[in-house]
């Protein structure tokens, strides 16, 4: 069953199947500094360089209660190097973990608590930071600062409350600047900007219904008027699950517009492995132990095994008992089991599986070498295998994740798991790490706890989000309830506003092309995302001034989302300032006159729009026409 027609089926197949879903949604804000230091909470710019470059390992450590959390222990496996570069404009000693942390910055704390009195959530009279242990390199010091600012809320949507069991204020991670199989280099500049976390119970009932919960909750974030823009500034965590599955988190969302599809697609992948696992139980399969078999392949001509050979690596495999046909069998549009597998075994440091279920003559290797191949593993006819070539090390590390993925096929099916998103296109992902546990967290001892007093609380409510204040001036403003409902919950709506108080652009045109222009350019692969808001309201200024027409806008930003330019120059290059007045009406005249005495009004708008649709305006061209 496809994604499109589980959602079809509505809420009572979700309920139907043991459907749960909840959220966390990330929003980075826009204060006077970091949230533990003075920093600016700004990134560098294309021409600043670093000023230094730190390397690290990390270990995990036990939590709160003693034990060492199993994503922690997890990426300590990989032994990887962490590289951090430092630009001293953006970071300081405080990013690095060389220096205590500042005082907590009170404007994102302040916004913190608004959002929490939005939501009617209890605020404890004493906040204690905490340190939420991270071992992936993301932040140098192996932790992050957060601390709980509000629990046990409610938020309606579409007339179904939602539980927000809780929100968090805490520190921004190190963004990646590349990444190989055993080292990261980290950007530092982003470490310790403000984020409020958004946390909601299991209770949201559909795919739709999730993607409704995180805007809603994006409007309200937003509607503070402290929150960074951009993409990367807001960030969906999923979590989801299927009775007989497992709670699954698909990470860092970015694209609101895709989230309900994702999520579709989550579900289809745990149906499908559900169903993998009872029919590997029927056939009594089992997992053989890897084992070397460099040498029986010693010859052979195949590139991804003769490649490893040459450079002193190994070829290991193991006995897939009862796998045949199902190790390709599909969990997602373009992934199978098979895929599965494999990105298991890339955190060992190689590049993947290659599995019987697929064309092995497409590597190179022989009917031969596959008699060989399953001779050496004791693979039978019912049997598939798997292979790993590369280096000694990476081969062993990644034979046992690869394993162990396999076992767990038959015994678990569904795993706990962090996942990514690989394909935008096909709403897919892949394996991270496992699911954390409850043992990373731990108190900070560095960070003094923050005392909630009663005037604090007071200003909270004071300047808490109002969403249907805002809703009915919309309404006002955009003379429909469907397009003010729209644009509420919609990403832009902050751009919405910055545009229409500071430009004359008619407030109806601009809604209509942030929401249905920039989602149609957004289909057609045009990065209208990356475009600025001053930009946009550069644009729409030139067109509330008469220097643009509404389909030269389009023009105007197709380009935009290509190249950070001046509007003004856009316009020149593309030759698209608006005709209008005067010339106009020289062009009227000029085609009048080629088309002949008593040719009808239509043939002359046809044969001006033909020539400048980009640059005459149709309601002058018929104003000038019926005068």
């Amino acid at each position: 069953m496809t994604g499109d027609k589980m959602d079809d089926m509505g809420e009572k197949y979700y309920e139907k199947i043991g459907f749960m879903c909840g959220l966390e949604i990330h929003q980075r804000l826009s204060t006077c500094g970091k949230l533990f230091c003075s920093c600016p909470p700004t990134l560098p710019g294309p021409d600043e360089e670093e000023n230094a470059e730190i390397t690290r390992y990390q270990r995990a450590t036990a939590g709160e209660l003693g034990a060492i959390d199993r994503a922690a222990s997890f990426e300590q496996s990989k032994a990887r190097r962490f590289t951090y570069l430092v630009n001293n404009n953006h970071a300081c000693l405080v990013d690095i973990d060389e220096e205590p942390p500042h005082r907590m910055n009170g404007e994102a704390l302040m916004t913190a608590l608004g959002i929490a009195t939005a939501m009617r959530m209890a605020v404890p009279d004493e906040l204690q930071p905490m340190r939420k242990q991270v071992v992936d390199g993301s932040n140098p010091s192996a932790f992050q600062r957060t601390t709980k600012v509000g629990l046990n809320g409610k938020l309606e949507v579409e007339g179904h409350e939602i539980n927000i069991i809780s929100a968090f204020i805490e520190e921004e991670s190190a963004g990646i600047e590349s990444n190989t199989s055993d080292s990261i280099t980290y950007e530092t500049s982003r470490i310790g900007i403000p984020l409020i976390e958004i946390d909601t119970d299991p209770s949201i009932r559909s795919p739709k219904e999730a993607k409704e919960v995180a805007l809603r909750i994006g409007t309200m974030l937003r509607l503070t008027g402290k929150v960074q823009r951009g993409i990367g500034s807001i960030r969906q965590d999923v979590n989801v699950s299927i009775r007989g599955g497992a709670r699954v988190e698909i990470k860092g969302l970015q694209d609101i517009d895709f989230l309900d599809k994702f999520v579709e697609n989550e579900v289809l992948r745990q149906q499908n492995l559900i169903r993998i696992k009872l029919e590997l139980e029927k056939k009594g399969a089992s997992v053989g132990e890897p084992k070397d078999i460099t040498a029986v392949l010693g010859g052979s001509k195949a590139k991804i095994i003769s490649g490893a050979v040459a450079s002193g690596g190994i070829v290991m495999g193991f006995r897939l008992h009862g796998f045949k046909g199902v190790i390709g069998a599909e969990v997602n549009p373009d992934r199978r089991l098979g895929s599965e597998i494999s990105d298991y075994a890339k955190m060992g440091g190689v590049n993947g599986i290659i599995h019987s279920d697929e064309d092995m003559g497409k590597y190179g290797i022989t009917e031969k070498e596959l008699e060989l191949i399953r001779k050496a593993l004791g693979a039978e006819s019912d049997d598939a295998f798997a292979l790993i070539a590369g280096k000694r090390e990476a081969v062993r590390t990644a034979i046992g994740f690869a394993v162990g993925r396999s076992k767990s096929a038959i015994t678990n099916g569904v795993m706990l798991e962090t996942r990514g998103t690989i394909n935008n296109n096909l709403y897919t992902t892949r394996f991270l790490r496992p699911l954390p546990g409850g043992s990373r967290m731990y108190p900070e001892t560095d960070a003094t706890p923050v005392q909630i007093t009663p005037e604090m609380l007071e200003e909270a409510a004071d300047n808490a989000p109002d969403i249907e204040k805002e809703r009915k001036q919309l309404i006002s403003d955009l003379k429909t309830p469907v397009l003010a409902g729209q644009m509420i919950v919609s990403p832009r709506f902050g751009t919405y506003k910055e545009i229409v108080k500071r430009t004359k652009a008619d407030r109806i045109f601009v809604a209509n092309i942030l929401l249905q222009k920039f989602t149609e350019l957004k289909r057609n692969n045009f990065n209208v995302d990356g475009i600025s808001t001053e930009r946009l309201i550069e644009l729409f200024n030139d067109y509330g001034e008469n220097r643009i027409t509404k389909t030269g806008i389009e023009e105007a930003l197709k380009r935009l989302s290509e190249k950070d330019s001046s509007v003004q120059e856009i316009i020149k290059e593309k030759s698209l300032g608006r005709v209008s007045g005067k010339e106009l009406k020289s062009i009227i005249d000029s085609e009048m006159r080629s088309a002949g005495e008593g040719a009808a009004k239509p043939e002359i708008i046809r044969r001006i729009m033909s020539k400048h649709r980009l640059n005459v305006d149709g309601e002058e061209l018929n104003s000038m026409l019926k005068g």
